[in-house]
């Protein structure tokens, strides 16, 4: 079983300097193999990652030897991993029918990170080290006891992270036997469980709206009239406040997110969720931001692999299940059911309910019948 644990890293001038640097070889390195990948395809030469990583080595040296101040696999596993998978992702959506959307060039600034392998990294209480660098001081201890496999470093806003995968035992360990609940993920509330327990979530994009929409405009008033043109220090000012508002609404989400997906998976054993169109719900504009600002498909993907570690059994019901329109007394679906409708009214037993905990109840009663 793999776990990845990310702490935030506290390097000195020295360290963030060599974290920026890898991160440009990195960059480049990716962006060299697109445009050689594309280069020796329309030659009608036979291509693949292997193939461009011999290539890269056998010209590295004399062409970019500015790339051996760095570790080795900021190199190779830009071509390795990073590109690979971008075109294997792009070939699997071709092969489906899906619209493909070919690999981008990186650009400098966003997603910047690069990748450390295990016989390169060293862990210990407080320090992690970093090849051609030593040793650099972690916000917190690994979580993980177990065989350290990977990392990667990356960045966010102004602070630098590192992601390290831990290799663990197998062996889930059922925290709580013979409790079950169902969970309505929503918008007006972040979970809504079938005993009634309503997490409200911190709806960051509503809370920090105003600044958003601030922070925004006075990026484009100070944004240059020409393309291309440099830009001031203002500008960069205003980019990176914006930067890291966005980091902060998204730790707000993945914190309330993880604590709740944790509560799920070490307190009960059987989980009844629902298979949401996410893409098919983002369509409309009207709550678009509030679906993203929800989360769903995240708070699914924790709990799937939490599931995993405490031995919690989740029943996904199908996308057309009617979770809302079943009244969960007596079974009633009805024909049609508005977002306006917030209480449940049963046409037929004349049952009523806030419409949320109605879900879940029913959610509960197919996960337990599965």
């Amino acid at each position: 079983m793999l776990r990845a644990h990310r702490i935030r890293l506290y390097p000195n001038n020295k360290q963030a300097t060599y974290f920026s640097k890898a991160c440009g070889v990195s960059r480049f390195t990716y962006n060299w193999g697109l445009a050689e990948w594309k280069r020796l395809y329309e030659a009608g030469e036979k291509v693949n990652e292997g193939i461009l990583r011999k290539r890269l080595n056998a010209i590295k040296r004399e062409q970019f030897p500015w790339m051996l101040e760095v570790s080795k696999c900021a190199v190779q596993a830009a071509i390795r991993n990073d590109l690979n998978n971008a075109f294997r992702n792009f070939f699997r959506r071709v092969k489906n029918g899906e619209t493909p959307g070919y690999p981008n060039f990186k650009k400098k600034g966003i997603r910047d990170s690069f990748y450390l392998s295990n016989d390169q990294l060293k862990v210990k209480e407080g320090f992690v080290w970093i090849p051609k660098l030593g040793w650099v001081r972690l916000a917190e201890n690994l979580r993980f006891a177990g065989k350290v496999n990977a990392a990667t470093v990356s960045k966010r806003a102004d602070k630098w992270f590192i992601s390290i995968q831990v290799e663990l035992a197998n062996k889930p360990t059922l925290t709580c036997e013979n409790q079950a609940v169902g969970v309505d993920f929503g918008v007006s509330s972040l979970a809504v469980l079938s005993d009634g327990t309503v997490i409200a979530g911190s709806k960051a994009s509503r809370r920090y709206a105003g600044q958003l929409r601030r922070l925004n405009q006075e990026l484009s008033r100070r944004q240059g009239a020409k393309k291309g043109e440099r830009q001031s220090a203002n500008f960069k000012k205003t980019r990176k406040r914006l930067a890291k508002l966005y980091t902060r609404m998204a730790d707000l989400r993945s914190d309330e997110i993880h604590k709740l997906t944790t509560m799920l998976t070490s307190r009960y054993s059987l989980i009844g969720i629902e298979d949401l169109g996410i893409r098919e719900m983002m369509g409309d504009s009207r709550l678009a931001r509030h679906i993203a600002d929800a989360a769903m498909a995240e708070c699914r993907r924790q709990l799937e692999y939490k599931a995993e570690a405490t031995g919690t059994r989740i029943v996904i019901a199908d996308r057309y299940y009617p979770s809302s329109k079943m009244c969960s007394r007596c079974g009633t679906v009805k024909d049609s059911l508005s977002l306006s409708e917030r209480v449940y009214r049963c046409p037929h037993c004349g049952f009523e309910c806030d419409r949320d905990l109605n879900a879940a109840l029913n959610l509960l009663k197919n996960a337990q019948s599965a």
